[in-house]
């Protein structure tokens, strides 16, 4: 009983340190962002929260159009995730609980792209674009990350284990066609699994910084990662405000975070009770 005893205290030690590890970088950003870049670069450095949170916040928002940026960015975002969701779950039922020939060949030609670097995609992307008239509007935005293997995968992977056959057998004898069997039978069970991909997906479209900066030419949709790289001025950076903007424009991804996560482990629980 008493070994029981120390190796639970020694697991929630190691816990709380890995926990202490995780919350320090947000913490430091805090930090930063409300004192003054002297203070940052003090030593020893401080640790402590400053009184300057406000006073950056608003040389931020001198500087750029803060909430027009978070509002291209979170319209992005949210056209990406539902449609992401939508077709890698929709691609996953079908490899998941259907036969059709050649499905493990394009299933593992899926796999394939995984091996590709996406910087070597950028070039022939951004031609297709421009052909296409959508350099410079949300389309180039939205549209190539409308679907991606790691979710066909994830999902493939997840409603293999998820789904019983013999509920796809029930519903094709009730007549159910394959978009009900995905609707009825699919979607209520995968929704954990969806929970998970719609938080991945939100979080790395909303912090993509990279393809936005090629294709956004109109200064008045720039998203927030490109509009805050404009903080940094040429001759000199004011590390304060740069860390308030960064601080804001996390904001709302640890309350979707909060929220999607609630969610997947609501479900988690629902689905194990009934097992």
């Amino acid at each position: 009983m008493r070994a029981d005893r120390t190796r639970n205290l020694i697991s929630h030690v190691v816990l709380m340190f890995g926990v202490v590890l995780s919350i320090f970088p947000f913490y430091w950003m805090v930090v930063m962002a409300s004192n003054t870049t002297p203070d940052i670069f003090s030593y020893p450095p401080k640790l402590v929260i400053g009184s300057h949170l406000f006073e950056n916040m608003g040389k931020v928002l001198d500087n750029i159009d803060f909430f027009g940026s978070m509002l291209v960015t979170l319209i992005v975002s949210v056209a990406v995730t539902v449609l992401v969701l939508f077709f890698d779950s929709l691609a996953a039922f079908a490899f998941a609980k259907y036969e059709f020939p050649g499905r493990n060949w394009l299933f593992g030609l899926l796999l394939a792209t995984f091996m590709i670097p996406a910087q070597l995609s950028l070039v022939p992307q951004f031609v297709t674009l421009a052909e296409f008239g959508w350099i410079g509007s949300l389309k180039a935005l939205i549209i190539p990350g409308a679907a991606n293997a790691f979710g066909i995968f994830w999902m493939r992977q997840y409603a293999r284990g998820a789904i019983p056959d013999e509920l796809i057998a029930a519903a094709k004898v009730d007549g159910a066609g394959f978009f009900r069997q995905y609707l009825t039978v699919g979607i209520p069970v995968l929704r954990p699994g969806l929970a998970f991909l719609g938080i991945f997906t939100f979080i790395n479209v909303w912090n993509d910084y990279l393809w936005p900066l090629i294709v956004m030419t109109d200064p008045n949709k720039l998203p927030l990662q490109v509009a805050l790289q404009q903080l940094n001025g040429i001759y000199g950076t004011d590390y304060s405000m740069v860390m308030a903007g960064a601080l804001m424009s996390v904001i709302p991804l640890i309350g979707v975070f909060i929220i999607g996560g609630r969610h997947f482990i609501a479900d988690i629980a629902a689905g194990a009770m009934k097992f």
